[in-house]
């Protein structure tokens, strides 16, 4: 659980204050100075006797969320809301629905959050798009993940970064021989480290002594060379805290650190001089070329509880700290960001637009535009956070609480492909813009649909280890096909032609290909709709003309059987005609079941003559 996370100073709740009871005067004094597991205690007594009321309530819901125990936070909230609420609470209450996967709920509490502060940030991405959530999950995946094999039983293990060196740095609660941390009932973060081997497997980890102390330690960034680091440290171990002398408590801050390599040790530690006994300045990020270390921070100047900024590294000097802005940060908390050497920024946030809880943000420093959620799998209703990734190795680690406690999760790029469709006039050669493009997967599951541009292209961004089939249909033109096979990524051009139409009108009737259905059904087919899209051409360039649609069996199965099959699709076909904008006295048909064939053969007929007797006619009754 992310219990560790408040102890060390990351995301630090601000003390309600108001509705404050002498009754809960003990657990009050707990809560104010960080104390939650031990509030929660006391809340609890007060909350399951007769002294509960509704500050208690939100007092106990909000130090369940400070734990991210989002479930016994939910079940508080629902308490406290039976009165009026400030709004970040019904915030919060929003936050613990969708961490349990409770959507509709949370869109109800966030209408509540949005009626008291319309111009947060936040209230105006819920009212632009409250029912987010389809649209997110069926995001194409970006990472593949799998477990590792370093976590910890029962313990918190995060903060993950993989060196150019194949060296793992990560921070962990399993040192059960440190001091525990009376806040949250765990033992003191260390930092340790495991060895990538070259099959994708990793070393026991061990713990790198030199930087641990009796506090917390990490987490941690190394440059590209793999000989300096930067690393967040309780300010508790040097003196870095201020004392809450009302409840006797000491309130450190975490401050990040620098340390090189000698001999293979880390040795030669300095504080960096924008730490602060005020604020915490936590999770680095070193850039690859080594000039700019991103951090979090909940230092003046930000917009919310904590936010991801950014100071320029000249040797032994530093810039001033600057914050990311608000395309990155909100009026909620942004942490653990890790920048890659192109640019992009991974980091995690509650404030934006998730499936519950923190989750895992790109952004694109190079450009202006907005962040974006990553998706599943590496996205859950749980929290998900610290994830880094090494381009050169082309290979990223994060962590989740989906499975109770703190894991380090491997995560590896999804090989993508743009597949690329070229639609063009089978006769003549020419680009045919406006042409509906299907993508398939192997299951003949439309995945997309979209329009040819002017170029007569449309692309879809798809699996490199997939084949897929492109689909276009155009009005006026026989339908096409191509397929997408198994690429290395990059690009993929597939050329579809499509033939005029062409359909065969005579005194009688129209002539269209068979009308497929499915087998013993009267559904009738894509290919069958494709056919008939052809017979409402026809009827909308002769508006006057009226169509009796025969629809006709083979002689197997019995006669009840045919006649009332044949009925059917007869009227599925009216109907689906009808669909389409024809006027129902327009078009009519009836079933002749095996009544009129076309082949007399009777009982001997071949697989070819039973085809021939399996048609539907479509006779024109007025032109």
């Amino acid at each position: 659980m992310k219990k560790i996370y408040i102890a060390a100073g990351l995301f630090l709740a601000i003390a309600s204050g108001y509705g404050q009871n002498r009754s809960s005067e003990k657990a009050d004094k707990l809560y104010d100075s960080y104390q939650y597991v031990a509030a929660i205690e006391e809340y609890l007594k007060l909350a399951e006797g007769r002294k509960g009321d509704s500050h208690v309530y939100r007092q106990l819901a909000d130090s369940y969320y400070n734990v991210f125990n989002m479930g016994e936070a939910a079940r508080w909230y629902a308490k406290a809301a039976e009165s009026s609420q400030d709004a970040e609470t019904y915030y919060r209450y929003a936050q613990a629905l969708r961490s349990q996967g409770k959507y509709q709920e949370a869109n109800r509490q966030m209408d509540r959050f949005a009626a008291l502060l319309p111009n947060d940030q936040r209230a105006k991405d819920h009212k632009a798009n409250p029912d987010y959530i389809p649209s997110l999950s069926s995001k194409g995946r970006l990472f593949d993940i799998s477990e590792t094999s370093i976590n910890s039983k029962d313990q918190s293990d995060f903060g993950a970064v993989l060196s150019n060196e194949n060296i793992l740095y990560f921070v962990s609660t399993r040192n059960n021989s440190n001091r525990t941390d009376k806040w949250v009932k765990q033992p003191y973060l260390d930092i340790f480290q495991a060895v990538r081997n070259a099959d994708g497997t990793l070393s026991e980890p061990r713990a790198v002594n030199e930087l641990n102390t009796a506090f917390h330690d990490g987490p941690v960034t190394v440059s590209a060379d793999g000989n300096t680091m930067f690393f967040a440290r309780d300010g508790l171990n040097d003196g870095n805290f201020d004392k809450d002398r009302k409840n006797n408590v000491k309130i450190g801050q975490q401050g990040l650190y620098r340390a090189t390599r000698v001999d293979g040790k880390w040795t030669n530690i300095q504080a960096l001089p924008f730490n602060s006994k005020s604020y915490s300045v936590t999770h680095p990020s070193l850039s690859p070329d080594g000039k700019t270390l991103y951090f979090t921070s909940n230092m003046p100047g930000g917009h919310g509880d904590s936010d991801i900024w950014k100071v320029s590294v000249d040797g032994s000097n530093y810039g001033k700290p600057q914050n990311l802005g608000s395309n990155v940060n909100t009026a909620g908390k942004e942490g653990f960001p890790c920048i890659t050497e192109n640019g992009i920024l991974y980091f995690a946030s509650s404030g934006k637009q998730g499936f519950g809880g923190l989750d895992v943000f790109r952004a694109d420093l190079n450009s202006d535009g907005e962040a974006v959620n990553v998706g599943k799998p590496v996205n859950s209703e749980k929290d998900d956070f610290s994830f880094s990734f090494n381009t050169a190795k082309n290979e990223g680690y994060f962590s989740s609480n989906r499975n109770g406690t703190d894991d380090i999760v491997r995560a590896v790029p999804v090989c993508r492909v743009e597949a690329i469709a070229m639609v063009k006039d089978g006769k003549t050669g020419r680009a045919l813009p406006g042409a509906g493009v299907s993508i398939l997967d192997a299951r003949k599951n439309v995945i997309a649909t979209r329009q040819s541009g002017p170029n007569g292209e449309v692309s879809f961004d798809v699996d490199c280890d997939t084949e897929y089939v492109l689909q276009a249909s155009k009005k006026d033109y026989e339908a096409g096909s191509g397929r997408v096979g198994k690429t290395k990524g990059g690009r993929t051009s597939v050329d579809i032609s499509l033939e005029p139409v062409e359909v065969v009108i005579t005194d009688t009737e129209v002539i269209l290909k068979s009308i497929y259905f499915e087998f013993d059904r009267s559904n009738i087919t894509q290919q069958g709709a494709a056919e008939l899209d052809k017979l409402v051409n026809v009827m909308e360039k002769y508006p006057d003309m009226v169509i009796y649609v025969k629809s006709h069996t083979d002689g197997k199965g019995s006669a009840a059987y045919n006649l009332r099959l044949s009925e059917q699709r007869a009227q599925s076909t009216v109907q689906y005609l009808v669909s389409k904008g024809i006027g129902k006295e327009r078009i009519s048909g009836k079933g002749f079941g095996s009544t009129e064939p076309k082949v007399d053969c009777r009982a001997n007929c071949t697989e070819e003559e039973d085809a021939q007797n399996r048609r539907s006619e479509f006779k024109i009754i007025k032109r």
